[in-house]
C-alpha cells in the first residue's frame, strides 16, 4: 500500500519540474531491495495523474539488481532469493551495497 504515497511523490516531482508543459514519459529506476511493485505504481499513477499535466504519461521502469557486500571478506555478490550468505566465506555478516535505489531518472515533456 505504500506505493500510493510513493506514486504521489513521483507525481509531485514530475509536475514541479514539468512546469506548464504536458508530460509524455517518465523513466523510473527501482532497485531490487526497494520493495516497490511496478504494477502497483502503474495502477496508482493512472488514478492520481488524472486531470493533471501528467495524465496519460507513460511510465518506464528500469530495475537495478541487488548486490551485497560481505563484511567479513569484502566479496561483492548478487544474492539468490533464498539466502544472503556470502558465497566465498559463508559469512552472514553482509550489507546491501546496491539495490535500494528508487528515483525519477528522466521526464519527457512536450
Amino acid at each position: 500500500m505504500h506505493e500510493l504515497a510513493v506514486t504521489q511523490s513521483i507525481l509531485d516531482i514530475v509536475l514541479k519540474h514539468a512546469g506548464t508543459r504536458m508530460v509524455k514519459q517518465i523513466s523510473l529506476v527501482i532497485g531490487q531491495f526497494s520493495s516497490i511493485v511496478d504494477d502497483s505504481v502503474q495502477l496508482y499513477w493512472n488514478i492520481i495523474a488524472k486531470d493533471t499535466l501528467a495524465e496519460g504519461a507513460l511510465l518506464h521502469f528500469t530495475r537495478i539488481p541487488g548486490e551485497m557486500t560481505c563484511n567479513t571478506c569484502g566479496h561483492l555478490f548478487q544474492p539468490d532469493s533464498v539466502t544472503f550468505t556470502c558465497p566465498v566465506c559463508a559469512s552472514l555478516s553482509v550489507h546491501v551495497s546496491k539495490g535500494r535505489e528508487f528515483y525519477v531518472q528522466s521526464i519527457d515533456v512536450e
